[in-house]
């Protein structure tokens, strides 16, 4: 990390989070063996300026990582730019455009990563709605607010492919389930196709699901994405947690994968609560009065979730050459 000559209060606050950090229990990833994938929405980060502070917490949180897929990037990057400047020179972004409307909410989704870990590999799109003809034209019955967005990557010798999103917010619980299934259907049909890039993969994203078994989570799940086993019950370090919002509620943030890909994932995984308690912003924060909904504008209302995954599959592949050299 490079946070450089910083203030005696930010070097309190940053000693402060690292005790949340560690709290959390996140492993060390071990180059060419296992990464840390996180994804983590970043309350409409970029639409106001943060404080200096928040830039360095915010650092300090990403560098945990060594792939995050960030939601609710917004179309400013400048606050996001300074960010970088703390991580290193290591560390690069993929991102999406923005839209100007109210459902786009001018909202980009990025990836972000470690190139010591992490390789892009070339690939990256939104994610479009399917398409019918109408006349001459080819249009779409239905929409994603905010297109997912698709990107590759390999890690060691595991190529993936990783697609993050945004669901769409607001009181139609109708459209957000529609939208969550036109995903999972296009998911579907797009690994089955011959010209598949990898068949590895995550996806991650605010999906807006409270209930891991409500009928939203439903939509998005039922052509076969599940939850890795060390997410099922969501834990920051050794305390359960009933979601990765502020208050705890909510598992609005998750990490999919389809059946293929379950044995890539370790028995590590969970969340990150750097708020703890309303107690605790001073700590971050000291004579700034700040309220909870004010914290949440510097660091954020969601916390990460994360998970290690392992990228060294050498031996399954020389496994695999063996077994299909004694069926010939």
């Amino acid at each position: 990390m490079h946070h450089g000559d910083v203030s005696a209060e930010v070097a309190a606050g940053l000693l402060a989070l690292k005790k949340r950090i560690d709290a959390a229990k996140i492993p060390s990833s071990k180059l060419d063996e296992t990464i840390n994938v996180a994804v983590w929405n970043i309350r409409e980060f970029g639409k106001k300026r943060r404080k200096p502070a928040a830039l360095h917490y915010i650092a300090e949180i990403l560098g945990q990582f060594d792939l995050i897929a960030l939601v609710e990037l917004r179309d400013n990057l400048e606050d996001f730019g300074r960010v970088c400047q703390f991580l290193g020179p290591s560390w690069d972004l993929v991102y999406s455009d923005w839209m100007p409307d109210d459902g786009g909410n001018r909202e980009r989704t990025g990836f972000l990563f470690d190139r010591r870990a992490v390789t892009f590999n070339g690939l990256a799109a939104e994610v479009d709605a399917p398409r019918g003809k109408a006349g001459t034209e080819y249009l779409a019955t239905q929409s994603f607010w905010r297109a997912p967005y698709i990107c590759s990557f390999r890690s060691g010798n595991f190529d993936f492919i990783a697609i993050a999103t945004h669901a769409r917010w607001g009181k139609s619980i109708t459209g957000r389930e529609a939208e969550l299934g036109m995903l999972a259907d296009w998911i579907d049909e797009r690994q089955k196709d011959k010209s598949v890039e990898d068949h590895d993969l995550i996806v991650m994203g605010d999906f807006n699901t409270p209930k891991l078994d409500d009928r939203l989570f439903k939509a998005l799940t039922r052509r076969g994405l599940q939850v890795p086993d060390s997410l099922m019950k969501l834990k920051s370090g050794d305390v359960t947690v009933g979601g990765s919002n502020i208050t705890k509620t909510a598992r609005y943030d998750q990490i999919l994968h389809l059946p293929t890909a379950r044995k890539r994932f370790t028995n590590f995984g969970g969340t990150l609560d750097f708020h703890v308690s309303d107690a605790g912003i001073k700590e971050l924060f000291p004579g700034a009065g700040m309220t909870r909904t004010q914290f949440t504008y510097q660091l954020s209302d969601h916390f990460p979730v994360w998970v290690q995954i392992k990228t060294d599959i050498d031996g399954e592949r020389l496994t695999q050459i063996v077994q299909n050299a004694r069926k010939g």
